[in-house]
């Protein structure tokens, strides 16, 4: 295990709810890190820094050392025009894992290094992963086939044996990743956690509005499409969803801007649209996140006791 013992020792599960936008706020984070798994959130989800800063506040007053270490996603693509910002803000409050995303982590390692925090850089391939590591990351976040949001080519099975080869830090397997016996698999594949995000977005505690988590509990994998044409990039999306904000996915594909400037509720076609992986099919209510976990918890042990039957 490559995790700092400040980190493990705190976790009941070797599992983080993965950052999605729109979805993840301050009472998933905090519901999540009081069950004992890592919360974590982008910032552009709190809509300008006076909200950021009041989110970070009450994170940092409500998670305790005997909770789970909590996170924060950075979106470091340089069409974010908030990064500076946000970034100052994770320094005030010494955010303890960050968690970088959809570019290049090199122009914030060193700032949180020095406030004493880690930094991890979500990428999709083994390209990415290798450019990341000789920046001097911390961590890498693998996001395989399957995810929900922004997604790879690459399955897990193979990403992170390839990864391992070069890479001795933290190594956090995601895509597709819906049950205990998963979190399991990932380690035992030499990842030192698991990412999840789909079956969260259906918890009591997200963003979600209540007509995206009943999408959630009636849909299948066969609801899924792959496109580029919401966000730029490649991501997994809830046709129906698609359907309903009257879109058309072969123009957008025809058209395709990344841009992840603050929408300020401008309609952006990411703003319409729900997202979800793989799989969506396990999710069959909606619950709290501390009664997801346990379920997970629950399962992952049994996982482990199958693994050790001759």
């Amino acid at each position: 295990m490559t995790l700092p013992d400040w980190w493990r020792q705190r976790l009941k599960l070797p599992l983080i709810a993965a950052p999605m936008f729109l979805i993840s706020g301050p009472d998933l984070v905090i519901a999540a890190c009081q069950a004992g798994i890592t919360g974590c959130f982008p910032t552009p989800n709190a809509r300008d820094t006076e909200i950021l800063d009041r989110w970070l506040a009450r994170i940092t007053t409500e998670v305790t050392a005997d909770d789970a270490p909590w996170a924060v996603n950075l979106v470091v693509h340089r069409t974010n025009n908030r990064l500076e910002a946000d970034l100052a803000l994770c320094e005030r409050y010494r955010v303890p894992i960050i968690i970088t995303a959809l570019g290049s982590p090199q122009s914030v390692i060193d700032r949180v290094h020095g406030w004493g925090g880690i930094v991890l850089a979500d990428v999709n391939s083994v390209k990415f992963a290798q450019r990341a590591a000789a920046m001097g990351v911390d961590g890498l976040v693998l996001v395989g086939a399957g995810a929900g949001g922004h997604t790879g080519p690459m399955a897990g099975f193979s990403f992170v044996p390839a990864v391992r080869e070069f890479f001795d830090g933290i190594l956090v397997l995601g895509g597709g990743i819906t049950t205990g016996g998963g979190i399991a698999a990932a380690e035992a594949l030499g990842a030192d956690l698991a990412a999840m995000g789909t079956r969260f977005i259906a918890t009591e505690e997200s963003l979600a509005p209540e007509a995206y988590r009943e999408m959630l509990v009636s849909s299948t994998i066969d609801d899924l499409v792959l496109s580029r044409g919401i966000t730029g990039v490649p991501a997994n999306w809830l046709r129906p969803s698609i359907e309903a904000a009257g879109l058309d996915l072969k123009a957008l594909e025809a058209d395709v801007v990344i841009d992840f400037t603050d929408p300020k509720g401008d309609g952006r076609r990411w703003t319409q649209t729900w997202s979800a992986g793989h799989g969506v099919g396990a999710i069959k209510s909606v619950e709290s996140t501390a009664d997801l976990v346990a379920a997970l918890a629950r399962d992952y042990t049994a996982a482990g006791n199958s693994r050790r039957r001759p």
